[in-house]
Formats: structure tokens, C-alpha cells, sequence
């Protein structure tokens, strides 16, 4: 069942590795139960991180459906990969075990030794998977501060209209 869904729907808003004891807030939302905790400390405030939404409760419900779903998930991701061969190079019908750093592209041993890539610089295509996955956290996090500060805004625009409003209102009354 859990193969039908993304990656993306079973990881956390926070720290967006899959979730790990998630737990379920009254907005709906869902966070990893330690991510909310370092959250929570570190805002100094009992919100949702993700519509910063109050919270009323100090520990929030595990759901266990989600938690059941993630771990499905992993497993059907793992024998998936476990099963399936690794990609096949479409020049030499080799398998694609390094990653050209120059090209930045996954290459055979094939290729490696090809004129194409010669002086060029290779690592293994699971460090290379590691190291962009790394690059894309840290490229992320700017962009996640950056929504915060648009949604922080956008919610004090909205009150300050809806406080605009009422006073035109209360003005309108007077007169």
C-alpha cells in the first residue's frame, strides 16, 4: 500500500528525512516528535511549525497510522532497491558504480577508462547521492527561513487589514 505514495508524503516538514515518531498536532499537521521538541525549545512557544498554528497540549498524540505507513514504506524502498539491478550504463551494458565530479554524471568502469573522461574525477554514486542530498538541506534551509518570514509577514499584514476594517466599521458607526 505504502508504495503507491512519494517519499515526499512521508517525510517530515521539518527536518524532511521520513518521519520518526510522528506525532499528529490540532492543526493536522505532522512532525517528527523530536523535531516539534527542538522546535518548540527552540521558538520558546508551543506552535506548529509548519502554519504556526497554537498549540494547546504539551505532547501531542503519536499517530500510529502514519508511523505504520513510514515503516512500511521503508520497507517496501528497501527491498525494491535490494531487488531491482543497480542502472545500467546505455553505452557498455555496464552497471553505473561512480559518478563523473566534471560531468556530473553516473558513469560504468567503461567509461571511467574512456577517452571522454580522461583527468577527470570520480567518487562512488552513493557518496555522490549522499553529497547532494547534503547540498539540498543546506540550499533548503535559506529558502524555509525565507517562507517563514513571508508567512510571519503575511499574517501581520491580515491582522492589520482586518484591524483597518473594524476601525473603518466603528468609524461608519459614529457618524
Amino acid at each position: 500500500m505504502a508504495s503507491t505514495f512519494s517519499e515526499e508524503d512521508f517525510s517530515c516538514p521539518v527536518c524532511c528525512e521520513i518521519f520518526k515518531d510522528p506525532v499528529v498536532l490540532h492543526c493536522s499537521h505532522s512532525v517528527c516528535k523530536v523535531c516539534l521538541q527542538q522546535f518548540w525549545e527552540k521558538k520558546g512557544s508551543r506552535e506548529c511549525p509548519v502554519c504556526r498554528r497554537k498549540s494547546s497540549i504539551d505532547t501531542p498524540p503519536l499517530s500510529l497510522a502514519l508511523k505504520n505507513l513510514c515503516e512500511t514504506f521503508l520497507q517496501d524502498r528497501s527491498q525494491r532497491s535490494s531487488s531491482e539491478s543497480e542502472t545500467i550504463c546505455s553505452l557498455h551494458s555496464e552497471k553505473l558504480k561512480l559518478f563523473c565530479l566534471d560531468d556530473q554524471q553516473p558513469v560504468c568502469l567503461v567509461c571511467r577508462d574512456s577517452r571522454k573522461h580522461t583527468n577527470h574525477k570520480f567518487c562512488p554514486i552513493d557518496e555522490a547521492v549522499t553529497d547532494c542530498k547534503e547540498k539540498l538541506k543546506t540550499a533548503l534551509k535559506p529558502l524555509q527561513e525565507k517562507l517563514k518570514i513571508f508567512e510571519d509577514c503575511k499574517l501581520n499584514w491580515s491582522q492589520t487589514a482586518e484591524h483597518i476594517k473594524v476601525r473603518i466599521n466603528n468609524m461608519g458607526l459614529r457618524l
